[in-house]
């Protein structure tokens, strides 16, 4: 990997593509993948928190997003556009499962009602 400060001088002069990866792990091969997750709730009332999507490809294979540290506001059918990321790509998916936590321990649990929901792999557009 590359610091981000350094990307554009280092990128620029090679005339083949180049895959860029701003947000990385920790382990090879550093790249992670990221979906566009656009959420439109049903809640009457506003919930805030956080989102940790779940996907499953055909064979069972299963990996677990990254919870972001910034919390998400959903209100009643408004669209919330989540960028998530996962340490391993699923070119097939058939699966998808969300969390939603508001990251507290006292307090009642909510529930966050889901009208419809679009994933889009950010690394893949034609997925």
């Amino acid at each position: 990997g590359y610091h981000a400060d350094r990307w554009k001088k280092l990128l620029l002069p090679n005339s083949s593509p180049t895959k860029v990866y701003f947000d990385t792990s920790e382990e090879d091969p550093f790249c992670m993948y990221n979906y566009l997750l656009d959420i439109t709730t049903w809640n009457k009332s506003i919930r805030r928190g956080f989102i940790k999507v779940k996907i499953t490809d055909c064979d069972g294979n299963t990996v677990e997003s990254e919870m972001k540290n910034e919390a998400s506001t959903f209100q009643q059918y408004k669209r919330v556009k989540i960028l998530t990321g996962f340490y391993r790509d699923i070119e097939k998916i058939s699966k998808i499962s969300l969390t939603f936590s508001t990251k507290t321990l006292i307090g009642p649990k909510h529930k966050l009602r889901i009208l419809q929901m679009k994933m889009k792999s950010v690394n893949n557009p034609e997925r």
